[in-house]
């Protein structure tokens, strides 16, 4: 276990933002968080445990405890000649986890590579993306209450899974740390590329494979989107709205070429990036902050700009949408 005061979160959040905590603690394991807990450390403190810090905007300095976590194993923990259940901790870097299953040939989150973050975090976000989210693979979730110290598996009913929602967002928020994930893979991959043009994409670089897949959208991400080396991002900043099939009919009507994903008979779900785009986003700088000049669902720091500053952009977004076309845009990062 390391602790370290007044700690630096640069490293620690995808923004860059340039923010610092009152007190670090990097756990290893298990026995280490629980006996943290039991110490009574936590006890009437300001705590947030992170991941990746791809989801996160600090607004400003943290005066509590973050705690993060470093278990990191894989282990296989059952298997037949079709399926893979395997247990990840919490710590193992997402994208790792993915060049692990498509190397052994297991199918279920190759249309997931390249999107930042830790594996205990995916749990927690039901990360998605090109038609894929996570819990379509998760098995178990296995935590530690952050206040009593007792471990609890969660089974994926359990964790309430819907778009970037889950339990440990809504009733449990703050509750529960996610210490590893069971996921089952499939020995046999059943192909996910019904999302706009990822099927032709993927068979332009040859025959359907999990590597292709992965490597395509490996590819097209890095063609769009901005490293957070290099340029402070948190990925996608908004959820993709979902409307009622009457507003969806009454903005086609004036918008016939608006993009949109059917949910059901009474839904549908419309891209946030178009909509921004619509209203003259994409690639604005104001000061410090901007979009991203090739995808208008993402906001940058272009260098030292504040959290403040990120989420006075995100508002002046959010108002034009709304102004624009009735629709409120919530964002999918987390304010801190």
């Amino acid at each position: 276990m390391r602790k370290i005061e007044n700690a630096s979160l640069l490293q620690l959040n995808t923004f860059g933002i340039d923010a610092q905590a009152q007190l670090l603690i990097h756990y290893q394991s298990e026995n280490e968080l629980t006996e943290l807990i039991l110490s009574g450390m936590l006890n009437n403190k300001k705590v947030l445990h992170i991941g990746g810090g791809s989801n996160l905007l600090f607004m400003s300095n943290f005066e509590g405890i973050i705690l993060h976590s470093e278990i990191n194993f894989t282990t296989i923990k059952t298997e037949t000649d079709t399926t893979v259940e395997l247990e990840a901790g919490a710590g193992v870097v997402w994208d790792d986890l993915v060049a692990h299953a498509v190397e052994r040939g297991w199918g279920g989150i190759e249309n997931l590579s390249l999107i930042p973050g830790e594996v205990g975090a995916s749990a927690i976000q039901n990360i998605g993306a090109y038609g894929v989210e996570v819990c379509d693979t998760i098995t178990e979730v296995h935590a530690i209450n952050l206040i009593t110290g007792e471990k609890r598996i969660f089974n994926r009913a359990e964790c309430n899974y819907d778009y970037r929602e889950s339990i440990f967002k809504k009733s449990l928020k703050g509750q529960y740390a996610i210490t590893s994930v069971v996921f089952r893979f499939s020995k046999l991959p059943d192909f996910k590329l019904g999302y706009q043009h990822l099927e032709e994409e993927v068979l332009k670089n040859g025959p359907l494979s999990l590597q292709n897949i992965r490597q395509t959208i490996i590819t097209v991400r890095e063609s769009k989107l901005p490293d957070p080396r290099t340029t402070g991002n948190a990925g996608s900043f908004f959820m993709n709205p979902v409307i009622s099939r009457a507003q969806f009919e009454a903005l086609q009507a004036t918008y016939p070429t608006l993009p949109h994903y059917n949910i059901d008979s009474d839904t549908e779900k419309i891209p946030a990036a178009w909509l921004i785009d619509q209203c003259g986003w994409k690639g604005k700088i104001i000061g410090r902050a901007g979009v991203h000049h090739k995808q208008a669902l993402v906001l940058v720091n272009l260098g030292g700009a504040t959290g403040s500053e990120i989420a006075a952009l995100a508002s002046q977004i959010q108002q034009s949408v709304a102004d624009k076309f009735g629709i409120t845009l919530t964002p999918e990062v987390n304010f801190i």
